[in-house]
């Protein structure tokens, strides 16, 4: 049984009415997400899905993925569409009420998690990724690509994968438990957010242990 629920609010948020008489963390960096883990055991997270997801990669450095969260965005996001979550109102009126429920966790090889979407994409616009995705056993391409989409899944096997057709429609999905690039460069943008600097390695994979949903 939830006895302690605490909101962290992040950038210009401000608290919804329904979690106004409930102690208020402002989150201006990963230390005030750490100071918040301890005393409590249900986090409703008021921001959008990079700042999710930024709690849940602290949670899962610490080891703390019994604390539950509850996700509390002004509009929809890919991580509610991904989740069947509500926004808004409803959403901080489910952060006190709703039970949790443990969901697969996407997270890649440094240790950063993904709610709602992560993209491989070429440094240079204009150009393509060229090397060779796989998920589980599936080639997803070889040679040349304009995109890669990866999305975590309701449920096992924990994400799935798609080739950006370019000007074309997204092609067919490839589930999967691991996706995983190797190519000449890549720029890994996760919940939105692009990685400061290009790699040419990338994996996502489902953990071991899901995470607390409040949903």
């Amino acid at each position: 049984m939830i006895t302690t629920v605490a909101v962290l609010l992040f950038g210009d948020a401000r608290t919804p009415a329904p979690l106004r008489d409930l102690p208020v963390h402002r989150v201006d960096g990963p230390a005030d997400i750490d100071a918040a883990i301890g005393p409590y055991g249900r986090l409703a997270v008021v921001g959008t899905d990079a700042d999710l997801a930024a709690v849940l990669s602290r949670l899962l450095r610490a080891e703390r993925l019994d604390v539950e969260l509850a996700y509390v965005p002004p509009r929809r996001t890919p991580a509610t569409r991904v989740y069947r979550l509500p926004a808004g109102r409803r959403a901080a009126r489910a952060a006190r009420l709703a039970t949790a429920r443990r969901v697969t966790l996407i997270r890649d090889e440094t240790g950063a998690v993904i709610v709602g979407r992560a993209d491989w994409r070429p440094p240079d616009a204009g150009q393509s990724l060229h090397g060779e995705a796989v998920v589980d056993d599936t080639v997803l391409f070889d040679g040349d690509a304009a995109g890669v989409r990866i999305e975590p899944t309701l449920a096992v096997p924990g994400l799935r994968t798609s080739l950006d057709g370019g000007h074309r429609p997204w092609r067919r999905w490839v589930a999967g438990r691991a996706a995983q690039l190797g190519c000449t460069g890549v720029v890994v943008v996760r919940d939105g957010v692009p990685a400061s600097r290009s790699a040419r390695r990338s994996t996502f994979y489902r953990h071991v242990e899901g995470w607390l949903l409040v949903r």
